[in-house]
């Protein structure tokens, strides 16, 4: 029997009625695991590639035939504006099944939740902390709500992976199941995967099914893509215009790169519905700011937006629909908002400004192009400031222009990823599980709380000697305390911290102050802008009219004009082994990339003639100038940070000179033969990392850090974040 006729007869109407010509392959694959077997299942491919429907239509099916007697299906995602989004698309696939689905967020109908815990059934639609609120919040009525559970359906499972909140997510999984008794099947959505086998084992994390990852040939698809740039001369004239008050007005830059390349970028995307991405918030209004500008002296229209977490919902939702619609020719600058599979329907491209950051990011923004049968298309523009004379032989490389390279290359040659690096000793989500599930049960024996906690198996690289130092930390400073019985308790500081709205997050977030144009919220910021100041949201220009301090909301007025805004976030990135590695394999090739502009290949012989010169793909240490060397061990960000802190144990001063560089900086008095060979003492010796200089206070940036032990935080970040090994395997000829 084929795939089809075994579906539901409402799936199969809604295929006709739809002109599906056939079931993509994903979706065949994935009624086969689901029908066939008892297994997990962990789908992965690119974005718009069937995905969603491959899990449901299976899924449903099944409920269909054999109706569940609680909530059958959870559907999990880490964006309320993703469960909108298929909430919409799960109605109308819905509507002759008889199947009911919810939308449990804080932006979500009460009274629908409300009528979910009398009644539940059919499919509900969760973010993880929902999760963690119904857990610990309606312990009694979880048991009612999931004690039929048949499917866990977990979207975006490469975010889920890389963030805390996957974590987070494990733990109520389990938990949930700890309480029910019942061991739902699960099911992994994810566009862009590195090594399938690292996600598979993260799927089934406290599962004890085992999990198929079928793989379908969806056919080789063509990628368009164009690599473009734009140069500042250090002596170029400053034309930008500023008013009394210090803000930019009237102006498209001063620099005639910055001029040249806003001016390409309303070319290239005019009338071309495009998301251009940038890698902050500040880039995403400026570039934004300037082609609304620019537009306005052409007299074209404004098809200009922002999307980024700082916009507010409503204006986000509202961008959204408007790039839905196929009339609207909207641009829209973003950051990581619109990485993740929200519904903007078909786009005519993708454009990056600067360099991605990873290469699991440039997937997922390829990706966003090239929906319903169209080809993929992505253009990268850079804007250099060159100076005139540099301060050693490496200052003229641009090292963001050749990792966009070596990125390009890992994924349309190589189809690599970056593999995901576990968190084995996330103690910021052991504190939280703690308190979470003493709120959840109440007084617990020190005993009988470990054995529930630490059970879990996100914390199966934790001993209990860890777990009783925590507690008794917690104890000491009164988020826990011991009850008469002997017991465990939370205590009088705890309890304002697991009764903050605040608590349900494991995210950092930093205070926002609410900006309003009069009743109507524009977004947030992060500090406070006087009276009569002008800063750039949403794509706008607004002067500060009014600032009340307590309330933390900032009384706006729109002007015209361009101005910045700025907020404090700390850049933090990982380079891979593997991207570092083709950095210097692309400056050792002759290879000719046709996707380079001409001035582009101009820029990467000049890159290349310097890099083969200064002796840094041949040699460890390169001399730079007098008592300062580069050493280029070709290794990724925690491979370095290690060789950091090894070399500072051997007192000998060195950096990195920025958060993604590639060697490190080194004042030394020998020479470059006495640097190396110190260098691969290091490595010969039995390095013991608990014994490196690390600053008192090192620690893995996290929630709820300020509630643990410092001899616990340091551990993670020895244990979690450097690698003697992996240095040691690309320095001695292993492999990365």
């Amino acid at each position: 029997m084929d795939v089809f006729s075994r579906l539901a007869p409402f799936i199969q109407d809604f295929i006709y009625q739809n002109k599906w010509q056939e079931l993509r392959g994903i979706q065949v694959a994935a009624c086969e695991v689901i029908f066939d077997s008892d297994d997990n299942l962990l789908l992965s491919s690119g974005t718009a590639s069937g995905k969603t429907e491959a899990a449901f239509l299976p899924v449903l099916t099944k409920l269909y035939e054999n109706p569940s007697k609680s909530v059958g299906v959870m559907y999990i995602s880490p964006l309320k504006a993703l469960i909108n989004d298929q909430f919409k698309r799960l109605e109308q696939l819905l509507i002759d099944s008889h199947i009911p689905v919810t939308k449990w967020h804080g932006d979500a109908s009460q009274s629908k939740k409300d009528d979910l815990t009398k009644n539940p059934e059919g499919i509900l639609q969760i973010t993880p902390e929902s999760l963690e609120s119904l857990i610990i919040n309606k312990r009694g009525a979880c048991l009612k709500m999931f004690s039929d559970l048949r499917f866990i359906i977990i979207d975006e499972v490469h975010y889920f992976m890389r963030d805390i909140r996957g974590v987070q997510l494990l733990c109520c999984l389990e938990r949930l199941q700890q309480l029910t008794g019942v061991e739902p099947r699960r099911i992994g959505l994810s566009a862009t995967l590195g090594d399938v086998s690292l996600a598979q084992t993260w799927l089934n994390t406290g599962s004890k099914r085992v999990c198929a990852a079928p793989i379908t040939d969806e056919g080789k698809q063509r990628i368009r893509l164009h690599v473009e740039r734009f140069v500042n001369y250090a002596d170029a004239r400053d034309l930008v215009e500023r008013d009394s008050g210090g803000n930019v007005v009237n102006s498209t830059s001063g620099d005639i790169g910055n001029r040249e390349h806003f001016e390409y970028l309303f070319k290239m995307t005019m009338d071309k519905k495009t998301i251009l991405f940038t890698n902050s918030r500040e880039e995403a209004e400026f570039v934004l700011a300037n082609l609304r500008e620019i537009a306005l002296r052409n007299k074209a229209p404004d098809v200009y937006r922002v999307h980024h977490g700082n916009v507010s919902a409503l204006i986000r939702e509202a961008t959204e629909d408007e790039m839905k619609s196929n009339d609207e020719k909207i641009v829209t600058g973003a950051t990581v908002t619109l990485e993740l599979g929200i519904d903007i329907g078909s786009l005519d491209q993708v454009v990056q400004v600067g360099a991605p950051l990873t290469v699991s990011s440039f997937a997922q923004r390829l990706g966003r192009s090239g929906r319903r049968g169209q080809t993929p298309q992505l253009l990268f523009t850079f804007v250099e400031s060159l100076q005139i004379n540099s301060a050693d032989i490496l200052g003229p490389i641009n090292w963001e222009f050749i990792r966009t390279i070596a990125i390009i290359e890992l994924y349309t040659k190589d189809h690599w990823l970056e593999p995901i690096n576990p968190r084995n000793h996330a103690y910021n989500l052991l504190y939280h599980q703690t308190m979470s599930h003493l709120k959840s049960a109440g007084e617990l024996s020190p005993a009988a709380l470990a054995s529930v906690i630490l059970s879990l198996g996100s914390f199966k690289h934790i001993s209990q000697e860890d777990y009783r130092l925590l507690l008794a930390h917690l104890i000491e400073i009164q988020q826990l305390e011991r009850s008469e019985r002997g017991g465990l308790l939370i205590g009088r500081e705890g309890e304002k911290v697991v009764n903050s709205h605040k608590f349900l997050s494991v995210f950092l977030a930093p205070e926002y102050l609410l900006v309003k144009d009069e009743n109507r919220t524009i977004g947030t910021v992060d500090k406070i802008y006087p009276v009569g100041m002008r800063f750039a949201l949403a794509g706008l220009t607004w002067e500060t009219v009014e600032v009340n301090e307590k309330s933390k909301v900032i009384f706006v007025k729109r002007v015209p004009g361009i101005s910045l805004v700025d907020w404090d976030v700390e850049f933090e990135i990982d380079l891979h082994t593997g991207l570092v590695q083709k950095i210097r394999q692309v400056l050792l090739s002759d290879e000719d990339y046709p996707y380079l502009s001409e001035r582009s290949r101009e820029r990467l012989a000049e890159i290349r003639y310097i890099a083969r010169n200064s002796g840094i793909l041949e040699n460890l240490v390169t001399p730079l100038s007098d008592k300062k060397y580069a050493i280029f061990p070709w290794v990724g960000t925690r491979q370095l940070f290690t060789l950091h802190y090894a070399l500072m144990q051997r007192k000998i001063k060195n950096q990195l000179p920025w958060i993604t560089s590639v060697f490190l900086e080194v004042i030394f008095n020998g020479s470059a033969a006495e640097l190396e060979a110190i260098v691969y003492d290091i490595l010969n010796t039995d390095l013991d990392l608990y014994s490196l200089p690390l600053p008192d206070n090192i620690q893995i940036k996290s929630k709820y850090s300020e509630f643990i032990p410092m001899r616990l935080l340091r551990k993670q970040y020895i244990e979690d974040y450097l690698d003697i090994d992996g240095l040691r395997n690309v320095l001695q000829g292993g492999s990365s």
